[in-house]
């Protein structure tokens, strides 16, 4: 068996990060059900409006989150890959307003082709990543699968009036997003061998920051709605938001924080295959005539992507100075209007 230091641990697996998420479309089918529908009143988010985590009400003046998410590795290292995966998943609790408060492994492991050492790495990254959460790695479950595969079941908690949802922008909100995109588009490139060592460190970086800011956007009532930016990709992702709210948004293409050197990878057709399945979901709800490489980045999956934040107008430079306070300089990458046609136009 090959040793952590040799290994190419992408390689062993036919996707990477939330690259690997199965595409709306598809989810769709998979989520359709004949079974009849049970109300279960202490349910306050369920799976009906595609939301980050399902979140339960204790009757107390909070509510607990739950959520899970993995994949197979995105990166060739086994601690950034363990490390990655599970900032993810914690991503959506904070995605919720929440405060995460303990998760437990999901360990899919080929062990006639991987060391068990190489595993104990990604759990390394793993427990890493909750440290700088504040949460302990308390538990999990693993089994012999063909392909690595690791992620969190992850606990959290919120009060329920700083609970944040993905489907209650109004109109005239104002829209940021905190992290650039691209990932996906840098992912494909080191599997083909030709991302740079710069790119490669920036990009794991960018994967490996957690989302707290979320969990600072909770007491914010001009906060509206919020959700992270994964593998459906932007585009996708404010379909989403826009459909459950009942509005449709304009995006200033030229706004979007973008990873740099992206234009490097495409001019060499270096994309993800989720990018094509994400457009072929929703690029019909999605303005005609928009450019390949438009289309390319906001649809590319996003690992451990950024929070897609929609405010009040009005609350646009209080809102700002917060971000900056909290390490963030942002500016706004669009807003939504009146229901049309489309979910999504692009300026």
């Amino acid at each position: 068996m090959p040793e952590a230091e040799s290994i190419q641990l992408t390689s062993f697996s036919h996707g990477a990060g939330c690259g690997c998420k199965i595409s709306p479309q598809i989810l769709d089918t998979i989520l359709k059900s004949d079974t009849p529908k049970k109300n279960y009143p202490f349910l306050l988010v369920g799976n009906e409006s595609r939301d980050d985590a399902a979140v339960f009400d204790w009757q107390n003046g909070e509510a607990v989150i739950s959520t899970t998410d993995f994949f197979m590795p995105i990166v060739d290292d086994p601690f950034d890959f363990g490390k990655i995966a599970a900032t993810n998943a914690i991503s959506d609790i904070y995605a919720m307003g929440g405060t995460p408060l303990m998760a437990i492994a999901i360990l899919g492991w080929p062990i006639d082709k991987l060391a068990p050492e190489i595993a104990a790495q990604v759990l390394e990254g793993g427990r890493a990543a909750c440290a700088e959460a504040g949460i302990p790695l308390a538990g999990g479950h693993s089994i012999d699968s063909p392909e690595p595969i690791f992620g969190l079941a992850v606990t959290g908690k919120v009060k329920k009036e700083h609970l944040k949802q993905n489907d209650q922008a109004n109109e005239n909100c104002l829209l940021y997003l905190t992290k650039p995109l691209g990932v996906g588009i840098l992912s494909t490139a080191q599997k083909r061998g030709i991302l740079s060592p710069e790119d490669l460190a920036i990009s794991v970086k960018q994967m490996s920051t957690l989302n707290a800011f979320g969990e600072k956007l909770g007491p914010l009532t001009y906060v509206k709605s919020l959700t992270d930016v994964t593998g459906f990709g932007l585009m996708g992702h404010l379909v989403e938001m826009c459909d459950g709210s009942g509005v449709s948004a304009r995006i200033d293409f030229d706004a979007l924080p973008i990873l740099g050197n992206l234009s490097t990878y495409l001019d060499q057709k270096c994309f993800p295959g989720g990018t094509q399945r994400n457009w072929a979901s929703y690029g019909h709800r999605v303005q005609e005539g928009i450019s390949e490489n438009q289309r390319l980045i906001g649809a590319d999956p996003q690992t451990s992507g950024g929070l897609l934040i929609a405010i009040e107008k009005e609350h646009q430079s209080e809102f700002e100075i917060f971000a900056h306070g909290h390490g963030f300089d942002l500016k706004p990458i669009g807003f939504t209007m009146t229901q049309q046609e489309k979910a999504i136009y692009l300026s």
